[in-house]
C-alpha cells in the first residue's frame, strides 16, 4: 500500500487538515523591480542582467513604481488593507541563484494585510482569509543539465533575478486539496482580470507552496506542519496535499510524529520527499533594507487605483445573471476571462437571444477552443459574426443543424453567415409546395413506417420527420415540415 493510501477512511474522519498556501505571482512589468533590465521570458541565459541583478558591490536599487501599483491593485481587489507606509527588508539566505546572498522582500511591515478570496465548496460559499500580500524580488533559476559521462552539473540563469513578485499568504483556513484547488483557480482568475500577472505556471510566473498539518477533530491547537514545494499545476497542488494529509495521519496513527520539514513533490511518482528542514523567520535574519526608504503611499492615489479597477469575476458573474437572465452555471463558464465575457455580451447583443448565445459559446465555441487551443481573442469567428448566426437560428431562418454547418465553415471562411448560406446553397426550404413534395417523396420511400403511423403508431412520425430532415440535409423548416407531412398523410388517407 502506498503512503497516500495508508490512512483509512475511519482514520481520516478522526483528523482535520489545516492548510495554508503561499502564492508567488510575477508581476507583468516590462522591467525588473529594482533596475531597468527586461522581464521578458525566454531570452538566452544571463542576457537580461546588470550589476544590480548580479549583486555587485556598490549598486543601489530603485523601486519600480508600476510594481507597486500592481501590488496595491491586487490588495484592493481582495479587500485587503493597504498600509500607507510599508518597509522593505533583507531576507538573508544562501542559494546559488541568489547572487547577493539576500533577497529584498517585506517582513513585519508589508504593503497589504487581510482581505480574502471567496470560493465555492460542496458545503457552500467560503471565504479564505489572507494574512498579507507583500512585494519582493524573484531569485534566479538553477539548471541541472547532464554533463559528460552522465555527471550532473548545476548552472545558474540570472535573467529571472529581480523580476517583481507579490507573495500572497493565506490564513490556514483551507481543509482539503479540493478547496486549495478552488482557491488557487479563483486567485489566478482575479490576477488575470486585473492584468497584473499572466498566470502562466509553466513559465513560472505563478508558483505555489503548501503548508500542511493535521490535528484531531475538535482540537484547537495546530499540528506540526510541513511545506510542499515544486508544485507547478493546481491539480498537483491538490494531489500533493491529499498525499501529505494521508501520510501525516498514517504516521500519527502508527505512533510516530510529524517532523517539520520542506518536501519536494515528485509528480511522476506521486510522492513528496524530504528536501530540507523547515526554516523559521528568525533563520532568515530579517532587517530593514538600508538602501531603500520606507514606501509611503498617498491616500488619494490609492483611491484613484480603487476607482480604476476592472469589474471583477464575482461582480461580473452576478451582473450577467441579472442582466441577461442566464443561469449561474452559464455565467460561471462565461466569466472564465474578461475577454470571454465581453465576447459573450457582444454575441448576445448582436443576436438578441442571450441564452441561445450562451449555449453556442459553451458548446460550439469552447469545443473548438479546447481542441485547437488559444484564447478567445484569437478565435477565428468574431462575436458579431457569431451573433448574426445565432440570430438566424433563433429566427428560424436556418435550422440548428444548418447553423452548425455554417459555424464549421465560418472557422475558415471570413464571410458572414448570410453570405455563406447563399454561397453553399444552404438556404432553408420553407415553401409549402416544396415541403409537400419532400413529404410525398419520404413517405413513398418508407412504406412500412408510413403504414405503421396510419395504423395508429404515433411514435413512427418522429422517424418520418427524421428521414425528411436527412433528405433535405437539414434545410427543411422543422415546424413547417411536420405540418407538411401531416397534411400529406391526411390527404392520402382520405
Amino acid at each position: 500500500m502506498t503512503k497516500s493510501g495508508a490512512a483509512g477512511n475511519a482514520a481520516r474522519d478522526r483528523y482535520e487538515a489545516v492548510i495554508g498556501l503561499e502564492v508567488h505571482a510575477q508581476l507583468k512589468t516590462k522591467t525588473k523591480i529594482f533596475c531597468a533590465c527586461s522581464t521578458s521570458f525566454g531570452a538566452s541565459a544571463n542576457t537580461q542582467v546588470c550589476p544590480l541583478c548580479l549583486g555587485l558591490p556598490g549598486v543601489l536599487p530603485v523601486l519600480n513604481g508600476r510594481a507597486v501599483e500592481f501590488a496595491v491593485m491586487t490588495g484592493l481587489a481582495v479587500g485587503a488593507t493597504i498600509h500607507p507606509r510599508s518597509v522593505f527588508a533583507r531576507k538573508n539566505y544562501f542559494y546559488p541563484d541568489l547572487p547577493k546572498g539576500y533577497q529584498i522582500s517585506q517582513y513585519d511591515r508589508p504593503l497589504c494585510e487581510g482581505g480574502g478570496v471567496a470560493i465555492r465548496t460542496a458545503e457552500g460559499p467560503k471565504v479564505i482569509g489572507l494574512v498579507r500580500i507583500h512585494l519582493e524580488e524573484d531569485a534566479g533559476k538553477s539548471l541541472h543539465p547532464e554533463g559528460r559521462e552522465g555527471v550532473s552539473t548545476t548552472r545558474v540563469d540570472l535573467n529571472r533575478a529581480g523580476v517583481p513578485l507579490i507573495e500572497i499568504v493565506s490564513e490556514p483556513e483551507l481543509r482539503t486539496g479540493e478547496e486549495a484547488y478552488q482557491y488557487l483557480t479563483k486567485l489566478k482568475q482575479i490576477l488575470i482580470y486585473l492584468d497584473v500577472c499572466d498566470g502562466n505556471m509553466e513559465e513560472g510566473s505563478l508558483r505555489c507552496d503548501a503548508n500542511v498539518s493535521v490535528r484531531p477533530r475538535g482540537q484547537a491547537e495546530f499540528g506540526t506542519k510541513t511545506e510542499i514545494k515544486n508544485l507547478n499545476s493546481f491539480r498537483y497542488v491538490e494531489k500533493a496535499i491529499a498525499y501529505e494529509i494521508d501520510r501525516q495521519i498514517a504516521l500519527l496513527e502508527s505512533g510516530g510524529r510529524v517532523v517539520q520539514e520542506t518536501l519536494l513533490w515528485d509528480s511522476a511518482r506521486g510522492v513528496a520527499e524530504t528536501m530540507r528542514s523547515k526554516e523559521e523567520a528568525h533563520d532568515y535574519r530579517y532587517f530593514p533594507e538600508p538602501d531603500l526608504l520606507p514606501l509611503d503611499l498617498d491616500a488619494a492615489w490609492i483611491e484613484r487605483l480603487r476607482a480604476s479597477l476592472p469589474e471583477l469575476p464575482d461582480a461580473l458573474r452576478a451582473r450577467l445573471v441579472r442582466a441577461h437572465g442566464i443561469p449561474d452555471y452559464d455565467a460561471e463558464v462565461l466569466t472564465e476571462t474578461r475577454a470571454l465575457a465581453a465576447y459573450y455580451e457582444e454575441t448576445a447583443a448582436r443576436s438578441g437571444h442571450p441564452k441561445l448565445a450562451s449555449n453556442w459559446i459553451m458548446t460550439e465555441v469552447n469545443a473548438v477552443r479546447n481542441k485547437i487551443g488559444g484564447s478567445i481573442e484569437t478565435f477565428p469567428i468574431r462575436a458579431d459574426r457569431l451573433g448574426d448566426l445565432v440570430g438566424m437560428v433563433a429566427a428560424g431562418r436556418v435550422s440548428g443543424k444548418i447553423g452548425k454547418q455554417l459555424f464549421e465553415k465560418m472557422l475558415t471562411d471570413p464571410e458572414g453567415p448570410e453570405a455563406l448560406v447563399q454561397k453553399h446553397g444552404l438556404l432553408p426550404i420553407d415553401d409549402d409546395a416544396a415541403l409537400r413534395a419532400l413529404a410525398r417523396e419520404v413517405l413513398a420511400a418508407n412504406p412500412g413506417p408510413t403504414a405503421e403511423f396510419r395504423a395508429g403508431k404515433e411514435k413512427t412520425f418522429a422517424y418520418l420527420v427524421g428521414q425528411a430532415m436527412k433528405q433535405s440535409r437539414g434545410r427543411a423548416h422543422p415546424e413547417k415540415l411536420q405540418a407538411a407531412l401531416r397534411a400529406v398523410l391526411a390527404e392520402e388517407s382520405s
